[in-house]
């Protein structure tokens, strides 16, 4: 069935639309626009990944940092920190400033506090670096799944905005590398720190040529260069369906100028749209994505491989694991589409959990030895090596289910869910959800695990899938191939009732 978007005074090509057949590398325009905005994920990767080994190396220049807990949580924390005041207020920079601008100033950002990193006298001016590093990160986060949305057809919008997550999974790959090319050069930590700077001034450079978001143009009334930015991304015919289609998107925003925070609570559309929008980022966390890749050294030993080992085999291969599986998502996002991809990565995730749960429930209980048998010494530990590649059976489950699903949904469905005016707002307000849930896990996880033991813990990870599972069944739609206009339209149905919608804007409730 059809939504008929046609309306008084409209040209009515919304009812016979242009053919939408663009594939995912036939514009190198669009991919350019892709790529240098997916350095914003980049970093993001890169950040979270690099800290674990600099670590090792702060402590021992830092004789204050080896010998308090505290300090070391707190300098691995602060980027944490940063990220959720980052993307907190990288929703109104955008809206306010452009996504453009938004960018540049993470660069800005991301790059003094790589510098202020590679160049700290002491661990505090570390911590501050680490805060601004976080900020960068922050803001990057929100800005560049929507700037990417912003420029893709509707029909490759959820890969290209993928690709972002791919980039993010590269910089963990990337930060993997690094420490290990760094480990025999003077002032480790100074390289793998401050090395983040060189990708962050090479997006700034690339961002100064490349031209704002033609939507945020278009709703800032600068048509013209609105129009001039679509030009090199659609044919023609397609062309005059896209101008169209925003001027429908205009007529709706009634020229509002700036959306708050509260607004968003207002209006029963928007709300809808980021109770779904910010409970798949907190579920992104809650699904243990975070805890799964802390315990991958346990797991891994559990089949019997040396520490030495594990930190070659691990860090490069579940990286390598995460991206190839990211790639798989990029390929099906736009064809699967999204609640049946996100469903059947919670299916896979809930498995795997269960599996994990499993192998650790008989390692610590009696029914290991039960299950061996009470042969000879080296028949038990080989029976105890195959429960150990059980766990990595489970592991690597977990990261091919994860991977292609849970990782690029929430950020594709964040990117295009909201309307024009409240895309930044709602953008930000959701990945400070995703940051916050994070934290949240962090905190809690090893003291839930003190309590209740690491079978349990992984038990209610499940359980919290389930959760997740029947969330994105009841309350996420889906979005494949919709324009925004279309998607903004399906709220207001889901809000009103009617397929006509209620005759009120999706802004009126702020007005």
């Amino acid at each position: 069935m059809t939504i008929d978007f046609s309306m008084p005074g409209s040209s009515g090509i919304l009812d016979s639309p242009a053919k939408r057949d663009m594939s995912f590398f036939s514009n190198g325009y669009v991919l350019g626009l892709t790529v240098t905005a997916g350095i914003g994920g980049l970093l993001f990767g890169y950040d979270t990944g690099v800290i674990s080994g600099a670590l090792l190396y702060i402590r021992d220049d830092f004789k204050a940092v080896n010998d308090n807990y505290v300090l070391q949580e707190t300098i691995v924390s602060m980027a944490l920190v940063g990220a959720m005041i980052g993307a907190a207020g990288g929703g109104w920079v955008n809206d306010a400033y452009g996504r453009k601008k938004a960018t540049l100033l993470a660069d800005v950002v991301f790059t003094v506090g790589s510098l202020i990193m590679c160049a700290a006298p002491d661990p505090y001016v570390l911590i501050l670096g680490r805060l601004l590093v976080g900020l960068g990160v922050g803001i990057a986060s929100v800005t560049a799944p929507v700037y990417i949305a912003e420029a893709a057809p509707s029909e490759i919008r959820g890969g290209l905005v993928a690709t972002n997550v791919l980039m993010i999974t590269g910089g963990q790959f990337l930060s993997y590398l690094v420490n290990l090319a760094f480990t025999e050069v003077s002032g480790t930590w100074r390289w793998m720190l401050g090395v983040a700077a060189i990708p962050a001034i090479i997006q700034f450079i690339l961002m100064l040529f490349l031209p704002e978001s033609p939507r945020w143009l278009y709703r800032k009334n600068e048509k013209a260069r609105a129009i001039e930015v679509l030009s090199k991304i659609y044919d023609p015919d397609r062309l005059e369906e896209e101008i169209d289609l925003l001027a429908v998107s205009s007529l709706d925003d009634r020229s509002k100028k700036s959306v708050s925070y509260l607004d968003v609570f207002r209006s029963k559309e928007i709300r809808l749209a980021f109770f779904a929008g910010a409970g798949l980022q907190a579920f992104q966390q809650f699904t243990g994505i975070n805890t799964v890749m802390y315990y991958s050294p346990t797991i891994v030993q559990m089949a019997g491989f040396s520490s030495n080992q594990l930190a070659l085999l691990l860090s490069l291969i579940v990286a390598a694991m995460n991206a190839v599986g990211t790639v798989v998502g990029i390929l099906l996002i736009d064809r699967a589409g999204r609640r049946r991809l996100a469903l059947t990565s919670l299916s896979g995730v809930t498995l795997s959990l269960l599996i994990l749960s499993a192998a650790f429930f008989l390692q610590s209980s009696d029914l290991t030895s039960a299950l061996c048998g009470s042969a000879a010494l080296h028949t038990s530990t080989a029976c105890g090596n195959r429960l150990g590649w059980f766990a990595v059976a489970g592991l690597a489950l977990y990261i091919a289910a994860f991977s292609p699903g849970m990782g690029p949904i929430p950020w594709a469905v964040n990117s295009e869910i909201y309307p024009e005016a409240y895309r930044g707002v709602c953008g930000g307000m959701s990945a400070t959800v995703n940051w916050v849930s994070n934290l949240i896990v962090a905190q809690i996880f090893l003291s839930v695990v003190a309590v209740l033991g690491t079978a349990a813990t992984f038990l209610i990870i499940a359980g919290v899938a389930v959760l997740a599972f029947v969330f994105v069944l009841l309350f996420v739609p889906e979005t494949k191939g919709r324009t925004f206009e279309q998607v903004e339209r399906m709220w207001k149905e889901r809000a009103w009732g009617s397929p006509l919608g209620s005759r009120e804007s999706l802004l009126d409730g702020a007005a």
